[in-house]
């Protein structure tokens, strides 16, 4: 699953930020080539649907314009409730006979019509439930909305070589920085502004993949309707909170109270992997995404999930090229680029 690339170009679509990631491989390592990130078109996608995919395009072609980029084939990851990753498992067979089993099995576990998913799965060889049975990584995708990152891409003048899940995707950049560490189970968040991807890693490969419906805009929601503001007077609040600069006490409370929200999905999904998952407890947790900046939040989390908290660092053993990125620049995108890097790991005609 987690293969490198030399030529793909990167691309995550994110509710508010557009990122993209050129990565080259040499002798010496990973490198980081060139990064992009503009604003999400307002309103362009609307509820975790796409309401302008058009307007999504041309903010894509006028970035790839803007870094010079002279790559065409892209990797992208979808999000959300359009995707749907579950560990099943099956009894044990042949592995070149599981493709012909898989189908009749995803019918028991995905929400959609069988006839309108695109169906994939993994064999997890490093976890295995009992002799008898092997565990399988199962991801059924709505064929329409493949189909539509498929046309934003090609509308944006590049060739869409792989549509990944942007949970396996975070997982990529990880394993590419830290490597499969054997005897280990650790969980990843990537905090959005929608969603939040809950990936854990056991041995090496993903055990558990989910997006969490908290992010970034809990809390917004949260002053929007406590101090009855617009979601815009909300987000600005918000944002001087977070960043040391003079807010209403109340702003403090509802973000506090917005921890709680969101501490409630993830100590959920904990708890759910721990009682349906038998091997090693989680002992640590990465975390990254513009709403984990959001003051207190690791703090809680940690108080509440007895867990160590690491913000997770995309470039922790990728090159980066100078002449391109500033210092500051990679600071200030540190906590995004996770995803978008990634996917620019991924191979041409990577599944």
């Amino acid at each position: 699953m987690f293969f490198q690339s030399k030529k793909l170009i990167g691309l995550d679509i994110g509710t508010v930020n557009i990122k993209l990631a050129e990565v080259d491989y040499s002798r010496k390592g990973s490198t980081l080539v060139n990064f992009a990130i503009e604003p999400t078109p307002p309103r362009s996608i609307v509820s975790g649907e796409f309401a302008d995919p058009a307007s999504i395009s041309a903010t894509i072609k006028t970035m790839l314009r803007n870094m010079g980029s002279k790559r065409t084939a892209c990797a992208t990851g979808m999000w959300g409730t359009s995707v749907i990753t579950k560990r099943i498992t099956i009894p044990h067979m042949d592995d070149k006979l599981v493709s012909g089993q898989i189908r009749w099995e995803a019918e028991q576990y995905i929400p959609f019509d069988i006839n309108e998913v695109n169906i994939d799965f993994q064999i997890l060889k490093n976890f295995q439930t009992s002799p008898e049975n092997m565990d399988i990584l199962l991801v059924a995708a709505r064929t329409d909305i493949a189909l539509l990152y498929q046309d934003i891409i090609q509308s944006a003048g590049l060739n869409c070589s792989v549509i990944d899940v942007c949970g396996f995707a975070f997982a990529n950049c990880y394993l590419n920085n830290w490597g499969a560490q054997k005897g280990q189970t650790v969980a990843l968040l990537n905090m959005g502004a929608s969603f939040t991807n809950f990936v854990i890693i056991e041995n090496g490969e993903i055990v558990f993949c989910r997006d969490l419906p908290v992010g970034g805009i809990t809390y917004t929601n949260e002053i929007h309707k406590g101090m009855g503001i617009s979601m815009e007077e909300a987000e600005a609040m918000k944002m001087s909170a977070c960043t040391g600069q003079a807010a209403p006490e109340e702003v403090g409370k509802l973000i506090q109270n917005s921890h709680e929200l969101i501490g409630e999905e993830i100590v959920g999904s904990l708890d759910f992997f721990a009682n349906t998952t038998p091997g090693l407890p989680v002992k640590q947790c990465f975390i990254t995404g513009g709403a984990s900046r959001t003051m207190g939040l690791v703090t809680f989390l940690s108080q509440h999930t007895k867990l160590n908290f690491q913000a997770f660092d995309p470039f922790r053993a990728v090159n980066l090229n100078a002449k391109t990125m500033s210092t500051s620049f990679v600071h200030e995108i540190r906590d995004f680029a996770a995803t978008a890097v990634g996917l620019g790991m991924r191979t041409i005609g990577d599944a």
